[in-house]
């Protein structure tokens, strides 16, 4: 069987890991990397590989294609690319726009391609076995905090950073938003670098969700308290552990809370999700059925963003 073969369009921090990751990947040949800089040639040389800095040279020669450039450029270059008959991994978020991600959607299941969208926290393993347990979920609570990244500088922590924890609280309440209420500020860009949000869900679920990108230390971090249980796990160190009401035995001799380390098979995320991509592009299973789950995190990060917008304090009348 022939190997698929593969490029990576945007080749920074994070395009780099993807094109690390493919060359690595039996049964892909990296044809190629992308990127408007010139100077990361290197990159590629240093894989073995070509580079060019028009990815539309790479149409017709490539089979799938990872999109790792900045936000406000993903429409376009996906569009493009998915109308080339190309099978497409785009960083999260899919686009800034409903509409545009909606237009991807629709070329995607016309052209029978994959269509998938990097929202990487899916394939972290401590999330992937929270999963398997969390059920009759009352209160969330997500912390994703961190130093600022200048490299980061079309968009808000709404769109690059809460959005991962949008996706994972969509996929794990499975009820219907009844109301969300957001505040934010910024301080050192002209987005909103600071973000909270309380969406309560028609299953009267809450989530309470803070991302920011003004914290010196990093701090990514779920609590989930369900009628039985509550869950606590930490999405870098890939651990979590569950507290629950102590059993009769155990409460006699002064213990009314259990605590359990959970079995945790860490792996790195960013190599499941390719190989994920990777093996529904080689199977056919996900030809024609996109990322869906990634539009509807788009869509709730926007209202997430309008109602941030809605409470930011008014102007003084000075008048």
């Amino acid at each position: 069987m022939s190997k698929l073969r593969a490029a990576v369009i945007g080749v920074g921090h994070l395009g780099k890991e993807h094109a690390r990751i493919y060359h690595e990947l039996p049964g892909v040949e990296l044809i190629s990397l992308c990127d408007l800089d010139g100077s990361k040639a290197e990159r590629a040389q240093a894989l073995g590989t070509q580079f060019t800095t028009n990815f539309r040279e790479l149409l017709g020669k490539i089979d799938l294609a990872s999109i790792a450039t900045p936000t406000s450029t993903h429409f376009q270059i996906a569009k493009e690319v998915l109308q080339a008959g190309v099978h497409i991994l785009i960083e999260k978020p899919i686009t800034t726009r409903l509409e545009e991600a909606d237009e991807l959607i629709d070329i995607a299941r016309q052209k029978n391609l994959t269509l998938k969208v990097g929202h990487l926290e899916r394939y972290n393993a401590a999330i992937r076995r929270v999963q398997q347990i969390a059920k009759n979920i009352r209160f969330l609570e997500i912390h994703r905090l961190g130093p600022f990244n200048a490299r980061i500088s079309d968009c808000g922590v709404v769109l690059d950073l809460m959005i991962h924890d949008i996706d994972i609280v969509l996929q794990l309440v499975k009820s219907e938003i009844a109301s969300i209420d957001a505040i934010g500020i910024n301080v050192l860009t002209p987005y909103e670098d600071l973000a909270n949000v309380r969406i309560k869900f028609k299953n009267n679920t809450i989530a309470n969700l803070t991302a920011s990108r003004l914290t010196p230390e990093a701090q990514r971090k779920i609590r989930i308290f369900q009628e039985d249980a509550y869950i606590s796990l930490d999405y870098v160190a890939q651990t979590a552990q569950i507290f629950r009401k102590a059993s009769l035995p155990q409460a006699l001799f002064g213990g009314k809370i259990s605590r359990e380390q959970m079995d945790i098979q860490k792996e790195e995320p960013l190599k499941a999700e390719l190989e994920d991509f990777v093996r529904s592009v080689a199977r056919g299973s996900d030809h024609g059925k996109p990322d869906i789950h990634a539009r509807e995190a788009l869509r709730v990060a926007l209202q997430i963003l309008e109602s941030i917008k809605e409470n930011a304090p008014q102007p003084l009348d000075v008048s």
